[in-house]
């Protein structure tokens, strides 16, 4: 009972924020992703303090020896959580929340299997915007005509009453029609004018095809490979860097033949994991049989997914290093996609809204230790948390130097 009263106090819309800015890139309710599917992991754990600070700290309750804590831990190749100290119980709690709400819902709704059905669910989609942009059009001439109909009817009346009257003034000519006309053509010139203004450079979805079929759900998913073995950059620099092929091979000198699930392109065509292996061997000169590098080597031609305009600063190892950013916070799930595609607008509102409500982990953070006043107000309980933009995150020269 106490339970479900907690649940009831807690605030799941709040959670449901929290836990796609935090912990969506790992987890889902229904099924296991990087980490384990949270459907009734409440009641998965003997008490909810221990279920708290395993998400505070999960190292401290694998550390104490919790038999519980010690099983998911081995399950997942001894992966260490990452932890969320600067969450307070409430946000736990909302979490939480969230996570019970989801769990009564049908994971399958509204999906169709395979990619040829997420096309057509998208089809759909568009077909249902024509097709109310046609009833439109449709209802407006119909009431046009209903309109010179009644106007024909009223002179045909007057006519009969002996009352003189003029011709109707055809709708072509007549003004209050016209001017109408100009201002809803403004209207929606306008509106379609500015969103396309609006949208100059921004590329959200964009799937670019690339020269080797390259998955990051079998690497980076099934395989578990860290996103920072391919991309050290990302931890060090401003720039994640396209790993080189000396990187690939690192694995590819043994691993020549593709034997996991099978892999598809987006359009739905079936991809031979084992012939895209060879395009790699063809790139760096490598013959598996002799073992040996017999040709020289030629670059792969990557098409670069993520772009910024050259007017906009931003730097990977700030935001993994200072700011314990996952990959997955701009670039979504990324342990899911076969073919990467920019899941984010990458916008100037994308990322101050982030900016906005993104809490900053002062704790054991030294990059924040210059921040004595904020230090002290949490301390003093006067506030619980501090946000990116309470540290000069939306000032214009953090982006724009």
């Amino acid at each position: 009972m106490i339970a479900s009263l907690s649940v009831r106090a807690a605030d799941p819309g709040k959670g449901k924020t929290l836990f796609q800015q935090n912990c969506a890139s790992c987890h889902n309710v229904h099924k296991q992703v990087t980490g384990p599917a949270l459907k009734g992991v409440e009641g998965r754990w003997s008490d909810k303090k221990l279920l708290h600070q395993w998400i505070k700290n999960s190292s401290s309750v694998v550390a104490s020896g919790d038999p519980y804590a010690v099983k998911i831990f081995n399950d997942f190749n001894k992966q260490v959580m990452p932890g969320f100290p600067s969450f307070s119980d409430a946000d736990i709690d909302d979490i939480l929340a969230f996570i019970a709400q989801e769990e009564v819902k049908d994971p399958n709704a509204g999906k169709t299997a395979g990619p040829a059905g997420a096309s057509a669910a998208s089809q759909d989609s568009g077909n249902n915007s024509l097709l109310f942009g046609i009833i439109t059009l449709i209802l407006a001439v119909v009431a046009l005509i209903l309109m010179q109909i009644n106007s024909n009817l009223n002179k045909l009346a007057a006519d009969k009453d002996g009352v003189p009257t003029g011709e109707p003034v055809p709708f072509y000519k007549n003004k209050a029609y016209i001017a109408l006309a100009i201002l809803l053509l403004f209207i929606v010139g306008g509106y379609y004018t500015i969103n396309g203004a609006i949208g100059l450079g921004r590329q959200k979805d964009y799937m670019p095809e690339q020269p080797i079929f390259y998955s990051h759900k079998v690497h980076a998913g099934v395989n578990q490979i860290n996103c920072l073995y391919c991309h050290a950059g990302a931890e060090k620099s401003k720039h994640a860097m396209i790993p080189s092929e000396n990187i690939c091979m690192n694995c590819h000198k043994t691993i020549s033949e593709y034997s996991g699930a099978d892999l598809y392109t987006a359009e739905g065509k079936k991809v031979n994991g084992t012939a895209e292996i060879q395009k790699l061997y063809d790139h760096v000169g490598w013959d598996k049989t002799a073992q040996a590098y017999t040709k020289p080597g030629k670059p792969i031609q990557w098409t670069k997914i993520h772009n910024l305009p050259d007017h906009v600063y931003f730097n990977h190892s700030q935001h993994i290093v200072a700011g314990k950013q996952q990959c997955q916070t701009c670039h979504g799930a990324i342990t899911e996609m076969d073919e990467v595609h920019q899941f984010a607008e990458l916008s100037m509102g994308w990322c101050v809204n982030c900016h906005r409500t993104t809490k900053v982990q002062f704790a054991d953070n030294k990059y924040y230790s210059i921040f004595e006043q904020f230090h002290q107000q949490v301390k003093d309980g006067k506030i619980d948390s501090v946000t990116v933009e309470m540290v000069g995150g939306t000032e214009c020269q953090k982006c724009h130097y």
